[in-house]
C-alpha cells in the first residue's frame, strides 16, 4: 500500500505540473532553504549604542547591528542542516527544567546567505519557516521582518521589497528564544522544521490560498466549493484566469472549472469555483482514497502560477446518542495523543520517521490521532491522509486576542483541506474552562474557525468545569473529556443533546520489558497495573469507552513515550512512562492490550513476560498475561497445559506460573480451532548482534530516514530480551547517523554520536541519506565479546528536493554615504559632524552617478574586518569602479586610478584591529557617469 501510494503521488504531481511546466512564464518555485545554515548556541549581545550618528542609523531600515547585520563575522559558527534541534544535542542536567526533560534550551542564532538571479527581479518572493522553537525574530538584509510568538505556527515573510539580485548577497538572520516555553513537555530548541524560498509570478496564489474540501450536498451528490485567494505584487492591475481540475488516483481528470478575477496592485482577490463530482471513492481509515486538485493561474492564456492540493471525499458527524459516524457508518474512535519528539532526533523529526510511527499505530489498531497540544508539521498531516488516520488538530495558545486569533486562523487555513482532520480543538485543560471568561473566549475562537471551515466540529479538551452554570461545553460542537470517567453518565443525563468524546484518558504507567516495580531504581512493571491519581489503566479506560455508545471514542495518553514529564519519578528519570510504545516505537504490553481490543480482522496473541529469569526464581510464581482477540487462550509450559481460559478482551487473561526454564506457549482458538500461537522461551547468553531495518532501502534524496533495530542474540539466533550491553556503530556510504535511542526513560546516554546501550534487549539507530546519494549504506554494530553485525541498505536514486544554493560570502560593503558634489578637489578625509544626517546622502553601490555642478564626489563607509582579517590582513575589492579615483583607508591613500573607464580593483589591506574607514574620491569628466558601479567586498 505504501509503495503504491508513493508512486501515485509522484504520478499525480507529474501530471498536474505538466501543463504549467511547458510555459516558461510559470514562475512558481518552492526551493528548500534547509542546507547551509550557520549556527551559534547562546545569545550574542547587540552592541551598546551611545553616539548620535550610531543612534540615528540604528533606527533606520537595513541597519540592524551585531549578529543581525549582514556583515557580521560568523565564520566560526557551526554549519548545520535543518531541521535542527539543539536541545537534544545537549547533556542531561539536573538543574534544568524537569518538564523539558532536563535539557538546556536557552538562546541561539542562525544565519543563511543566498543569491537571486537577476531574472528573479519582479517576482513575488517569500521566505517560509515551518516551525521555530520557541519564539524568534527574523532579519533579512539587516531589516527586521518578523517576530513569531509560537513554536508551532509556521510563518511566511514577503521579502520582495528587500531582496537583492545578481552579485549582491541576501542575508537571513534568526534569533531564537528557547528560554520562553509554551508547553509543559519537551519542546526542543531551534529551527526544527523545514525552511523554504518560494518564488511566484506577481499574480499568484497566496500560501495556503486554495480551499478545496469536498462536501456532500442535500441531494446526495458531491461538490467542491473551491475558494482561491490571489495576490498581485506587481505595479499594474491584472485580470487573471483561474482553472481548477480534479484528478483521481489514476491521474485521470474527472472534473474542472474556470473563472477570472481582477487583482489591484499590492492587493488580494478571492475567486470561487463550484465543481461537481459524481460517485467518488470515499476516504476512510481502511481505504484512504485521495484526489488531487490542480489550480492554474493564467495571464493571456499563459500559466503563470500553479498549486497542487490533496483532498478526500468523506462525511462525518457526531451524534449525542450513538457517537461518531464516518461516511454514514458508525465508527468508534480508537485514538492516541502524542507530542512531537522522537528518539534520537528530538523535535527535528524527518517525515519518514513520522510515517514509521504512524504505521506502528495502525498496526496496533489506532484509527485516530490527537496532536497534543499544538498543530503538527505539514508532513505529518500528509502521512495521516495517505495512511488513513483521523486527526484532532489542536490549537496551542488559548487566547482570543488578535495575535493568537491569527495563530488559530493560520492552523485552519493551512490544514482545512486534509481529509484526515475530523475535529478542531481550541484548547487543552484551561483553568478558565468553567467560567464565563472561558466560555466567551471559546465562543470567539469557535466563530473564527467557522469563518474558515464549517465542515468539521469544534471541540475543547476539558478536565473540569463541566457542571458550572456557564462553561466551555456550551460553546463547542463536541464536548471533550480529559480524565472525567466518573462524569460521563451524569453529564450525558443532564445534557442529552450534546455530542461527547473522550479527548484524553488513561495515563497508564509502564516501562518496556520491566516486570517488577522498584521505586528505588525508578522502574515500573508492564502489567498495566499502575496509573496516576487522575488516570486509569488501559483496560479500565477502554471498557468505560466501549460500553457507552454515546461516547464517540477515546484518545489514549499517549501513543509513545516522550521527553519530560517523568511521572511518577523525577531525576534521574528524564522521560515519560505514559507511552503505549517507548520513544523508539518499541511496543510495551499496552500495545498488545489495545491490539487485542481494537483489531478484529486478524488474529492477535501475545504473552508477557519474557522467560529469562535467574536461577533463584526457579519454582517461584511468575505473573503471566496473555493479550488476545480469540475466544479462548490456552497456556502451555514445556509441553504441559497450565490451563485454558475464555478470553476477556477488556481485562485480558492472567496466570501465576511457577518458573522453570524452557518454552512458555499460548494458543488462541476460535470455534474450537487454533487461530493464533505465540511463545517465549529461555535463551542462552548473547553471542552476537542483529540489525534489522524497517525497510530494505532508503531514498537518496537527503531527506529520507530509516530506523534500524538493534538486538543481541544467542547461539540459536534468538533475541535475548534481558541484554543491556553497550553497542558501537559505524556507518559508511552517503548517509549519516542522525539519532540513537533505546526507550529507557532513565538513560542519560547521548542521543547523538555512535554509541548506545541496549535496554532490555533493544536499541535503535536512525540513518538518513545524503542529497543525491548513489550507493549503498553499510551499518556495522559491535560490542565487546560479541560477534559484530553488518547490514547493507540499498539506496533508491531520487533527486534531492530543489534547494537554494549555499553561498559562502565575503564581507559586502553596501552601506555608503556620498558627499555633495564639488567643483574643486575636496579633502577626501574631511570629517562629517556626528549630527549631520543631511549633507551626505545614503547611497548603495551598483548605480553610477552623473555629477552636476561639479566634478568631484566622495564615497565613504566604515567596516570592521572579520577576526581573521584583522590578524592577517585582507583585500578590498571594488567592482566596476568608474571614473578617476583615489582610495583611502583610514586617511591613508592606498590606490590611485587615472582612467575613467570602469574597472575591477583589488587593494591589499594591512592587518589592524578595530573599525576601518574607506573613502573613495571620484573625479568625473563632463557628462561622464561615475561611481561604485558594482559590489564592494572585503576578502
Amino acid at each position: 500500500m505504501k509503495q503504491s501510494a508513493y508512486k501515485l503521488v509522484f504520478l499525480l504531481l507529474s501530471l498536474s505540473f505538466a501543463a504549467a511546466a511547458q510555459h516558461p512564464a510559470n514562475n512558481y518555485q518552492k526551493l528548500s532553504l534547509d542546507q547551509g545554515w550557520l549556527f551559534h548556541m547562546g545569545d550574542i549581545a547587540f552592541p551598546v549604542i551611545k553616539g548620535h550618528s550610531e543612534s540615528y542609523m540604528n533606527a533606520k531600515a537595513g541597519n540592524a547591528p551585531g549578529p543581525a547585520a549582514p556583515g557580521y563575522d560568523d565564520r566560526s559558527w557551526r554549519k548545520v542542516t535543518l531541521p535542527h534541534d539543539w536541545s537534544v544535542e545537549t547533556s542531561f542536567d539536573q538543574n534544568e527544567n524537569i518538564s523539558q526533560g532536563y535539557r538546556m534550551r536557552g538562546m541561539g542564532w542562525y544565519r543563511r546567505y543566498f543569491k537571486l538571479n537577476t531574472d528573479d527581479r519582479g517576482k513575488h518572493l517569500e521566505l517560509q519557516f515551518d516551525g521555530v522553537a520557541t519564539h524568534c525574530t527574523v532579519w533579512i538584509n539587516g531589516t527586521v521582518v518578523h517576530r513569531n510568538w509560537s513554536g508551532y505556527t509556521s510563518f511566511y515573510i514577503d521579502i520582495t521589497a528587500l531582496a537583492k539580485y545578481g552579485d549582491e548577497i541576501n542575508t537571513v538572520a534568526v534569533q531564537v528564544n528557547a528560554v520562553d516555553q509554551e508547553g509543559w513537555w519537551y519542546e526542543g530548541a531551534g529551527i526544527y522544521r523545514h525552511t523554504w524560498l518560494v518564488k511566484h509570478a506577481p499574480a499568484h496564489i497566496i500560501t495556503d490560498g486554495v480551499y478545496a474540501h469536498p462536501v456532500k450536498n442535500a441531494q446526495g451528490s458531491w461538490d467542491i466549493p473551491a475558494e482561491i485567494t490571489l495576490e498581485n505584487s506587481g505595479k499594474l492591475p491584472l485580470t487573471a484566469g483561474i482553472e481548477i481540475s480534479v484528478f483521481d488516483q489514476r491521474g485521470q481528470k474527472i472534473t474542472s472549472g474556470n473563472t477570472s478575477a481582477m487583482i489591484a496592485p499590492l492587493d488580494r482577490s478571492v475567486a470561487n469555483i463550484a465543481l461537481q463530482v459524481s460517485h467518488p471513492g470515499l476516504w476512510s481509515p481502511d481505504n484512504p482514497v485521495l484526489y488531487n486538485v490542480v489550480t492554474l493561474v493564467k495571464l493571456d492564456g499563459i500559466t503563470t502560477d500553479s498549486l497542487v492540493t490533496s483532498c478526500g471525499f468523506r462525511t462525518l458527524r457526531f451524534t449525542a446518542d450513538s457517537g461518531f459516524y464516518l461516511n454514514e457508518k458508525r465508527l468508534k474512535i480508537k485514538g492516541v495523543c502524542n507530542h512531537q519528539d522522537a528518539a534520537g532526533v528530538g523535535v527535528a523529526v524527518p517525515g519518514s520517521i513520522w510515517e514509521f510511527r504512524l504505521r506502528k499505530l495502525k498496526e496496533m489498531g489506532v484509527n485516530a490521532y490527537r496532536c497534543a497540544h499544538n498543530p503538527p508539521s505539514a508532513e505529518f498531516l500528509d502521512a495521516c491522509d495517505r495512511l488513513g488516520i483521523m486527526v484532532m488538530d489542536e490549537n496551542r495558545n488559548f487566547n482570543s486576542s488578535p495575535e493568537y486569533i491569527s495563530q488559530l486562523r493560520w492552523m485552519v487555513r493551512r490544514d482545512r483541506n486534509h481529509p484526515s482532520i475530523i475535529l478542531w480543538s481550541v484548547f487543552n485543560e484551561e483553568p478558565m474552562q468553567g467560567t464565563e471568561i472561558g466560555y466567551e473566549m471559546v465562543r470567539r475562537l469557535s466563530a473564527e474557525v467557522k469563518k474558515l471551515d464549517t465542515s468539521r466540529p469544534v471541540t475543547a479538551a476539558m478536565n473540569g468545569g463541566l457542571f458550572a452554570p456557564v462553561n466551555v461545553s456550551q460553546a463547542v460542537d463536541v464536548v471533550g473529556f480529559n480524565y472525567q470517567q466518573g462524569s460521563y453518565d451524569q453529564f450525558h443525563r443532564e445534557h442529552p443533546t450534546l455530542s461527547l468524546t473522550s479527548s484524553e484518558d488513561v495515563s497508564g504507567l509502564m516501562q518496556r520489558g520491566v516486570y517488577i516495580t522498584d521505586k528505588a531504581r525508578h522502574t515500573l512493571d508492564s502489567y498495566d497495573t499502575q496509573a496516576p491519581g487522575w488516570g486509569a489503566t488501559h483496560r479500565v479506560s477502554w471498557k468505560a469507552i466501549a460500553e457507552r455508545p454515546y461516547l464517540a471514542g477515546c484518545f489514549v495518553w499517549t501513543g509513545f513515550d516522550y521527553r519530560g514529564e517523568p511521572t511518577p519519578y523525577n531525576w534521574p528519570t528524564a522521560g515519560s512512562n505514559f507511552g503505549i510504545m517507548d520513544a523508539c516505537g518499541f511496543p510495551k504490553t499496552a500495545f498488545y492490550i489495545h491490539q487485542a481490543q481494537w483489531v478484529n480482522d486478524k488474529p492477535v496473541l501475545h504473552i508477557e513476560p519474557h522467560w529469562n529469569w535467574p536461577a533463584a526464581m526457579i519454582g517461584k510464581p511468575i505473573h503471566v498475561m496473555a493479550e488476545s482477540n480469540a475466544e479462548t487462550v490456552k497456556l502451555v509450559l514445556n509441553g504441559k497445559v497450565v490451563s485454558e481460559q475464555k478470553v476477556d478482551r477488556y481485562e485480558m487473561n492472567s496466570w501465576e506460573v511457577p518458573y522453570y526454564p524452557g518454552i512458555l506457549e499460548a494458543i488462541g482458538s476460535r470455534g474450537g480451532k487454533e487461530v493464533s500461537h505465540f511463545k517465549v522461551e529461555t535463551t542462552g547468553e548473547p553471542v552476537s548482534i542483529r540489525l534489522t531495518t524497517d525497510r530494505a532501502d532508503i531514498q537518496g534524496d537527503g531527506w529520507d530516514a530509516i530506523p534500524v533495530t538493534v538486538q543481541a542474540i544467542d547461539r540459536s539466533g534468538r533475541p535475548v530480551p534481558t541484554a543491556n550491553l553497550p553497542i558501537e556503530f559505524e556507518l559508511t556510504g552517503p548517509g549519516d547517523i542522525i539519532g540513537l535511542g533505546n526507550g529507557d526513560p532513565n538513560s542519560h546516554e547521548p542521543d547523538k554520536g555512535s554509541k548506545r546501550s541496549l535496554y532490555n534487549g533493544l536499541a535503535q539507530v536512525i540513518l538518513q541519506s545524503r542529497a543525491n546519494a548513489d550507493r549503498t549504506l553499510v551499518l556495522t554494530a559491535s560490542s565487546p565479546g560479541l560477534r559484530p553485525a553488518r547490514v547493507t541498505i540499498g539506496v533508491r536514486p531520487k533527486a534531492s528536493v530543489a534547494f537554494v544554493s549555499v553561498t559562502q560570502p565575503d564581507m559586502v560593503l553596501d552601506d555608503w554615504r556620498i558627499s555633495p558634489v564639488s567643483k574643486t578637489k575636496p579633502d577626501a578625509n574631511q570629517q562629517i559632524a556626528a549630527n549631520d544626517m543631511n549633507s551626505w546622502a545614503p547611497v548603495k553601490p551598483g548605480q553610477l552617478q552623473t555629477l552636476t555642478d561639479g566634478s568631484f564626489v566622495i564615497y565613504r563607509t566604515t567596516f570592521t574586518p572579520y577576526t581573521e582579517q584583522q590578524e592577517k590582513g585582507c583585500q578590498l575589492v571594488l567592482k566596476k569602479l568608474t571614473g578617476k579615483a583615489e582610495v583611502y583607508l583610514d586617511s591613508k591613500r592606498l590606490f590611485y586610478k587615472n582612467t575613467g573607464a570602469g574597472a575591477d580593483i583589488t587593494i591589499s589591506v594591512p592587518a589592524i584591529k578595530g573599525e576601518r574607514t574607506i573613502s573613495v574620491l571620484i573625479e568625473s569628466e563632463a557628462g561622464e557617469r561615475v561611481g561604485l558601479g558594482g559590489v564592494v567586498s572585503v576578502r
